[in-house]
């Protein structure tokens, strides 16, 4: 008798039902000035083969908050045309289908429209019930794969992100879009390999690309063996550093000790350098893609006169899914989330100016995932709250929680008690109304 996988058991197995909740019973008071979408992707295979938990089919978990009520909670697998129609990212003589993807890592708003995210195809856009409208492709201007982390300029609002590929160069390509969702601009930015970029960075001057040494492996790919990367110590870790200004200018690259990083927290410049915060492993898969190390916050400082980084950890507890304020992406943020699962989860509250900390700690079998700032007022680096799933082991249910971000270590002020649990998954957003 074979037994499942880590990543098809427990609260990652999937759910195999698309449900629509009203009215959800709450504990506590729901801020009345939230008004919108909590939305959160993941993988939640249809079928069980996936090959590894990154694999899975997306599936997208949205609350309804209107004027202190929990209005409903609907889940939604993202209808790609992998998910579809079993179609594959290469054909038989490599030709590339940008649509085929499985959608499932993140989700977020751009010039009105609601997209479905993963690094390997064209983004999803998604109807306000969650349903699945089709392919984005910036009305046929973007030639790449979409990286499931770009980042909002919160002065242009304009959307930054890149593409990376795996079979042929240019193997990273840089994307730039404005507030309108016109894509303006897209540039190869030369790699001597495959390399997996999950995450990068962007300040209000520069944007700052992280090649690491975990490269495309071709025999892990047609093997199906897990996810086709692997570490190299041959490969040098560096950072990228592109002027926002001259976008089709020269990169210098920073050669950096070798890590791995899926996530940044937030970047911003100050005179002469820059300043990086991420989640840093100090390697990943080497020899097999099942597991993962420990993953904490460093701070990278570029000087960018003499052409070093200075490398510091500035935690030691093993975190994840950082966030901050989305209004202050690529500014001089003070405070900064991430969560930390386990069999006790919690979420740090990290003061990035004072090095300081504070944690909520949910307890024994109580796990939450990624939490969204939602604001509370108009003002960048105001007031506000964090949202997140969070799952009970005792009840194999889940809660969104809402706790306020000026006290992360208090009780939530509310808790919606949601009608099923909510598989662990990846990214989300919080989407208020306008």
């Amino acid at each position: 008798m074979t037994s499942s996988p880590p990543y098809l058991a427990g609260n990652f197995a999937p759910v195999t039902e698309e449900l629509t909740a009203h009215d959800l019973p709450v504990t506590g008071q729901i801020p009345p000035e939230l008004t919108g979408w909590y939305l959160r992707n993941g993988p939640n295979p249809q079928a069980a083969a996936a090959r590894h938990w990154f694999a899975g089919d997306g599936m997208v978990h949205g609350v309804r908050i209107e004027n202190g009520r929990a209005v409903s909670y609907r889940n939604r697998w993202v209808r790609t045309s992998t998910f579809t129609d079993g179609a594959r990212g290469y054909g038989e003589t490599g030709e590339r289908n940008l649509t085929a993807g499985v959608a499932n890592t993140h989700v977020i708003r751009h010039a009105g429209r609601t997209l479905a995210l993963v690094e390997t195809s064209y983004p999803y856009e998604l109807t306000r019930e969650l349903d699945t409208v089709g392919p984005y492709d910036f009305d046929g201007a973007l030639r790449t794969a979409m990286t499931a982390h770009p980042k909002t300029c919160p002065v242009t609002g304009e959307l930054h992100f890149f593409g990376y590929e795996v079979v042929g160069e240019p193997f990273l390509t840089y994307h730039r879009a404005d507030a309108d969702g016109t894509l303006l601009l897209s540039r190869p930015i030369d790699v001597p390999a495959a390399t997996m970029q999950h995450d990068f960075n962007l300040t209000a001057e520069h944007v700052v690309f992280m090649d690491l040494p975990v490269v495309f492996d071709l025999a892990s790919a047609v093997a199906g063996d897990g996810m086709p990367f692997r570490w190299s110590d041959d490969y040098q870790a560096r950072l990228g550093v592109l002027r926002r200004d001259d976008p089709f200018g020269e990169v210098r690259w920073f050669p950096i000790d070798p890590c791995y990083v899926f996530h940044s927290l937030n970047a911003h410049d100050e005179p002469g350098r820059i300043v990086l915060y991420v989640m840093r492993y100090a390697e990943l898969w080497r020899g097999t893609s099942d597991g993962f190390d420990r993953s904490t916050l460093w701070r990278w400082t570029i000087d960018l006169t003499t052409g070093t980084v200075t490398e510091e950890q500035l935690d030691d507890r093993n975190a994840e899914f950082p966030r901050v304020d989305d209004r202050l992406t690529g500014l001089d943020a003070r405070f900064g989330h991430a969560a930390v699962s386990g069999d006790s989860g919690a979420l740090i509250r990290y003061d990035l100016h004072t090095g300081g900390q504070t944690a909520h700690e949910f307890g024994p079998g109580r796990i939450p995932g990624e939490a969204a700032f939602a604001p509370a007022d108009q003002n960048p680096g105001g007031p506000g709250y964090l949202m997140t799933y969070v799952y009970n082991a005792e009840t194999d249910r889940s809660d969104l929680a809402i706790l306020y971000a000026g006290d992360v270590a208090a009780e939530p002020v509310a808790t919606i008690h949601l009608p099923r649990r909510v598989p662990f998954g990846f990214h989300g957003s919080w989407l208020a109304d306008r």
